[in-house]
This record gives C-alpha cells, sequence and structure tokens, in this order.
C-alpha cells in the first residue's frame, strides 16, 4: 500500500519531525510512506470571508495537484466521521482488500480545506470535535496509521 499525507505548511519543529520520523520508519515494513508538502497561504489576522475563500482556494488547487486521479482520499476535517483506532484500521483494510492501493491522507492549513477539496474526498475523517494545529496532526496521524497496520496483523503495540 502507498500512503501519502499532503499537508499545507512546512513542518518546521523538530520534536515534530523527529516523532513523524520515527513512525515512519515503524511503518516501512508495511506500507510505503510520502509526505507531500504544499506551501501555505499568507493568512492575516483580520481577512475578510471572501479572502479566507481564496486562501483556501489556492491552498487546495496546490492539494490537488499532488493527488492523482487513482488515489482514495480521506480528509481531515472536523466535521467528518470520528472513528476509533479499530474502525480506522477495518478501512485501511477494507480498501486494500478491495483494490485500493493508493491512499492520500490531507491535512488542510489553518483555514481548513477548499470545496473543491472536501468534493474531492472520498471520506472525510475527524479525530476529534476540537481544532488541532494541523502540523501536531501530522504527528498524530502517522501514529494512528502505523496503530492501523498493527491491529490489522494482530501485533502488539508497544506502549
Amino acid at each position: 500500500m502507498k500512503i501519502s499525507i499532503v499537508t499545507v505548511g512546512k513542518l518546521k519543529e523538530k520534536y515534530l519531525k523527529q516523532g513523524i520520523q520515527e513512525y515512519t520508519k515503524r511503518l516501512g515494513a508495511y506500507a510505503t510512506i510520502d509526505e507531500k508538502e504544499v506551501p501555505d497561504e499568507k493568512a492575516p489576522e483580520n481577512m475578510s470571508e471572501a479572502e479566507m475563500e481564496e486562501v483556501k482556494r489556492k491552498e487546495g488547487e496546490r492539494i490537488l495537484s499532488k493527488i492523482t486521479a487513482d488515489t482514495y482520499v480521506i480528509s481531515l476535517e472536523i466535521n467528518g466521521a470520528m472513528l476509533t483506532s479499530e474502525k480506522l484500521a477495518e478501512k485501511l483494510d477494507h480498501l486494500a482488500t478491495h483494490g485500493k492501493s493508493k491512499i492520500a491522507f490531507v491535512i488542510g492549513g489553518s483555514l481548513g480545506l477548499s470545496d473543491e477539496v472536501q468534493k474531492r474526498s472520498d471520506f472525510a475523517l475527524s479525530f476529534s470535535k476540537m481544532t488541532f494545529p494541523h502540523q501536531l496532526m501530522r504527528l498524530v496521524l502517522v501514529e494512528q496509521i502505523y496503530r492501523a497496520f498493527r491491529i490489522n496483523r494482530n501485533e502488539p503495540y508497544h506502549k
């Protein structure tokens, strides 16, 4: 299985990079993980609704340019479905069983995802009703993907 994580913005924090590298290394036994960063748009505090939509549209175009037509897209959205780790594992296993070998998880920028990206998404996933920094979500997502593979292989997860 080939999994892409398409994100807006460059990861700067060393501790997040280290965590993501660790889980990516562990995932190597199960899947190919590919991170694709797209530049974020400047988003000053006092933006109008139209300006915010324009920022999301531009970021959305960049996101969509990284996704091929044969890729199953899972977007991280606050209003998406909330799954347990076991249900996410089932979802990934189901996709693999039914010939979906290319999956892209999409994490938007600080303003969220454009309508175009949401329409392209095959499944909207939410980790919580809370808002998290999108850079932290990258680490949480990679850890949960790793956990899902361990669950699907009935392997212990070291705490």
